[in-house]
């Protein structure tokens, strides 16, 4: 089946996962992850994306990213995974790819969503076990936005800006939201948006905007009998949506 291509729109946040191949690791020492931060940062400001959240896992990284236009995401992902592999490649003496096709990802629009995509990527580690708390792991962007530490990397997304008005009290307020325990509803969208590339993470406005404008599915279709199939309808129409 062929994929769908990416819902990536100008000035709306992006969740982001990019996995190593067959689930490998991707950092091996923290030298490596030093070398993965400094290409991001750099070239998320080269490539016109304002980045507002990170967490690089083992196997795996999540971020948060708004683009400046359509083709800024995908440019900056594909130079940092050539940038990166370049190195890791060279370091550990291999050869070939190191990242799992494609990267994956979703549309974060509105209040709700966009602070619990905060949430969900600086908490990763304590959902995997490897942390007490999000101030525990120190490869995430939660010592930044959780006011502990400044990254002038990091453009506070307007949704979190809104959380209060001073950068002290909104520090607080985002601290206090991360100690709160996880939704598993919330969790299982953004699973599932993100893996699919649905648009299910956005508010109504949005989601009214792109369903007049995008010729692809949003969201998953929900379960139930087809429609019945009309009069002199060919089968393989039926079969694509057409």
């Amino acid at each position: 089946m062929a994929r769908h291509p990416r819902l990536i729109f100008p000035d709306v946040a992006l969740h982001i996962i990019q996995r190593g191949v067959d689930r490998r690791d991707c950092f091996v020492a923290d030298t490596d992850r030093l070398v993965y931060l400094t290409s991001l940062r750099q070239l998320a400001t080269h490539k016109g994306c304002a980045l507002h959240a990170y967490c690089l896992m083992t196997n795996h990284v999540h971020l948060l990213v708004t683009p400046r236009d359509a083709e800024s995401c995908s440019s900056l992902m594909r130079d940092l995974g050539q940038r990166y592999v370049a190195y890791f490649n060279r370091r550990y003496a291999r050869t070939g790819t190191l990242w799992e096709g494609r990267f994956r990802s979703c549309l974060v629009d509105s209040a709700a969503y966009v602070i619990a995509c905060y949430r969900y990527i600086e908490r990763n580690p304590v959902r995997a076990g490897m942390v007490p708390s999000p101030h525990a792991y120190p490869w995430s962007s939660y010592v930044a936005n959780s006011g502990r530490a400044v990254d002038p990397a990091l453009s506070p997304h307007a949704e979190y800006r809104a959380l209060a008005t001073t950068d002290a009290a909104r520090a607080q307020v985002y601290r206090d939201l991360c100690e709160e325990p996880d939704d598993p509803r919330f969790l299982e969208a953004i699973r599932d948006a993100t893996n699919a590339g649905y648009a299910t993470l956005i508010g109504e406005e949005l989601k009214a905007r792109l369903a007049a404008s995008v010729a692809r599915p949003l969201e998953r279709a929900k379960p139930g009998p087809r429609p019945a199939r009309a009069r002199g309808s060919e089968p393989e129409s039926l079969e694509l949506g057409l």
